[in-house]
């Protein structure tokens, strides 16, 4: 019986994610499918674009480095400060890495404008001198 606690620790370890795996693609097949049922009755090449849009699943907006490196900043605060209350001196290396790499999001986020609105408006500054 004793022996019988790691065997089942290894199997749960591979049954997890190879359950995980094929749900997902049984999900993905499925709309696959209807949507490939659906896009030989349109016509309209605008429609059929639209679906194929629909099968592109990335996120089209780009990604706010400011948004996460706030939350990257706060992070490594929080690391820091458990270090400095618990853990001791390597939590506290391990908080200070973390919290300069949500500055350094931070700082990139205001450096590089992501959004087309702030691009529109970077543009229209730089024309203006």
């Amino acid at each position: 019986m004793v022996e019988l606690v790691p065997v089942l620790g290894i199997l749960v370890a591979v049954i997890i994610p190879v359950s995980v795996f094929i749900w997902l693609y049984l999900e993905n097949k499925d709309k696959n499918k209807t949507i490939l049922e659906i896009s030989k009755n349109i016509s309209d090449p605008s429609k059929i674009a639209d679906m194929i849009d629909m099968l592109d699943e990335r996120k089209k907006e780009p990604i706010d480095f400011r948004r996460t490196g706030f939350v990257t900043l706060f992070t490594g605060v929080g690391l820091f400060l458990f270090g400095v209350l618990f853990l001791g001196s390597v939590l506290k290396g391990v908080g200070a890495l973390v919290a300069s790499i949500g500055l350094g999001q931070i700082i990139a986020g205001y450096l590089y404008p992501n959004t087309s609105e702030e691009l529109t408006s970077a543009v229209e500054d730089f024309e203006k001198k």
